[in-house]
């Protein structure tokens, strides 16, 4: 570990406790640097939603962590074993020290309460001692920073396109000024343009503000332009893992080249995803059981 390490997975392991049980995230090992955006790529199935669940300590039966550790290097020196805090330590933690945007997350806003309510309640369960007047004032404040404009407190969800939609949960997540953020596949559903103004808005928080970013997504040419460093998974395991432009230049896994070459290119022939006669099936996500 060095100083600039905010988070530390080491063989980190979760199950399935079915029958037969399934393996979903194998002896995963990595570390998210601190002000870095970190992509998590694969195909769907492959343990990336489990794997944030469990950092996150969010797994329901029957997923099970069964070895390793994921340690939260905290700016003020303090380190967090999050297998080892118990219920009332983990919800300080959550959205404290590490948020999610979780997938699908534009469609998770209750309908019948405002938008302003939703982005207050957050500050009145982890900030008990601010006054109503300083909850709105800052909901509103946290709207107008992602774009979308504290106008919109009164608004309900049904009132807002997907994209606004997302915007707010993304401020949600911003809310306690986390030093982490796990975004899972945050574009999922939203046309291209819209797509585009998310991710340079989610680059230009994390510059201004300088929390960590975990960007999970199927879409590898999307994070070889937004991220630092992608991690490639397959079957539950990181198969490969370093700087988005040595990954691209220069692959080391035949899956991260097969992958690569699955993607459209402008000038050369229509790729495709090739399977190799006999690969396993592939493992799943979270929620999926």
């Amino acid at each position: 570990m060095t100083t600039d390490d905010l988070l530390t997975v080491s063989q980190f392991s979760v199950s399935y406790d079915v029958t037969p049980p399934v393996e979903a995230v194998r002896d995963v090992s990595l570390t998210v640097r601190r002000g870095e955006i970190l992509g998590l790529a694969g195909e769907s199935g492959c343990g990336k939603t489990t794997l944030a669940y469990g950092i996150q300590r969010l797994l329901k039966p029957p997923a099970v962590i069964t070895s390793g550790s994921a340690v939260f290097h905290d700016e003020s020196g303090e380190d967090f074993d999050i297998n080892t805090m118990d219920e009332t330590q983990m919800r300080a933690f959550r959205w404290e020290k590490a948020s999610m945007v979780f997938q699908g997350a534009m469609n998770a806003l209750n309908p019948i309460i405002t938008i302003g309510a939703q982005l207050q309640d957050v500050f009145s369960t982890h900030r008990p001692a601010m006054s109503r007047t300083e909850r709105r004032a800052e909901a509103g404040r946290l709207l107008d920073i992602v774009g979308v404009g504290s106008g919109r407190l009164r608004s309900y969800p049904h009132e807002l396109s997907g994209g606004m939609r997302q915007r707010v949960m993304i401020a949600m997540a911003l809310a306690l000024k986390p030093q982490l953020m796990i975004m899972d596949e945050p574009t999922t559903a939203l046309d291209v343009l819209v797509q585009r103004e998310i991710i340079e808005q989610i680059s230009d928080l994390r510059r201004e503000f300088g929390f960590s970013v975990i960007f999970i997504t199927h879409d590898l040419p999307l994070l070889l332009e937004i991220s630092d460093r992608i991690a490639v998974m397959r079957e539950g395991r990181i198969v490969e893992i370093d700087t988005a432009r040595n990954l691209y230049q220069n692959p080391t896994h035949d899956y991260t080249r097969r992958l690569l070459a699955s993607f459209p290119s402008l000038t050369g022939e229509r790729g495709g995803f090739v399977r190799r006669p006999g690969e396993p099936a592939l493992a799943v996500e979270a929620g999926s059981i």
